[in-house]
């Protein structure tokens, strides 16, 4: 832990509350389809269409609600009334206007940390609404650098890190997703930690125990102190 010079943050779920949201809007969907179609299976049918759309669309509140009207067409035989359309697209609406939930321990734990390492935020997603949930968070004052990408590969970390003038070994991620956060730093040679959310989408889970000099696992935001 000597070597590092540089933490970055995820976001969504790391930060701030922000699966739930999803899962809510996704049991809604299947509620008001179930004259068509069982719950589970409308949920199953969601996610293809949620897989088949990520390349085009990406990640973010706008790509899900496209996916949710294009799953209602879908499991409704293109029988769904205009009404339907327009609840989702409030629903839409509403998740990008929901507040903010920070993790709990999160903003005094950026604070202390913030006075011996520089600060990243490094997340993926739709950048305008991802720099609206920064700003509601209060937590924008914590970030030297605010990293928003259409998706985080090796490549992108590795970009990211000849950006901030630093070596791999002098960078540590820290976020709840093992696929996203953890997997790809570790195989640049770069340090992850992992915090894990309650809830996981299902398209970020992860088969199998990581075992890597460079990681650590913890259950909340305040034991990073501990160690670093």
């Amino acid at each position: 832990m000597q070597n590092i010079k540089v933490i970055a943050f995820d976001a969504d779920d790391t930060l701030w509350v922000n699966e739930t949201i999803f899962r809510s809007a996704e049991e809604e969907l299947c509620d008001l389809l179930t004259d068509y179609m069982p719950r589970e299976e409308a949920g199953k049918l969601l996610f293809d269409v949620e897989m088949k759309n990520l390349p085009l669309y990406g990640y973010g509140i706008k790509p899900f609600t496209l996916s949710l009207i294009e799953a209602a067409i879908t499991i409704s035989n293109g029988d769904m009334k205009i009404g339907l359309v327009e609840k989702l697209i409030e629903k839409g609406k509403q998740m990008l206007e929901e507040p903010i939930e920070l993790i709990d321990g999160i903003d005094s734990t950026l604070e202390e940390l913030s006075k011996r390492y520089r600060l990243v935020m490094a997340t993926k997603g739709d950048l305008l609404d991802q720099e609206r949930k920064l700003i509601k968070s209060g937590l924008e004052r914590h970030f030297h650098h605010i990293e928003i990408v259409s998706d985080k590969t090796e490549k992108q970390y590795k970009k990211l890190v000849r950006h901030l003038d630093i070596t791999e070994n002098e960078f540590l991620m820290v976020g709840n997703s093992l696929k996203s956060d953890i997997l790809p730093v570790l195989n640049i040679g770069a340090h992850a930690f992992h915090i894990p959310f309650h809830t996981t989408w299902a398209h970020e889970m992860v088969d199998g125990k990581i075992e890597h000099p460079n990681f650590r696992s913890f259950t909340r935001a305040s034991q990073l102190l501990e160690v670093l």
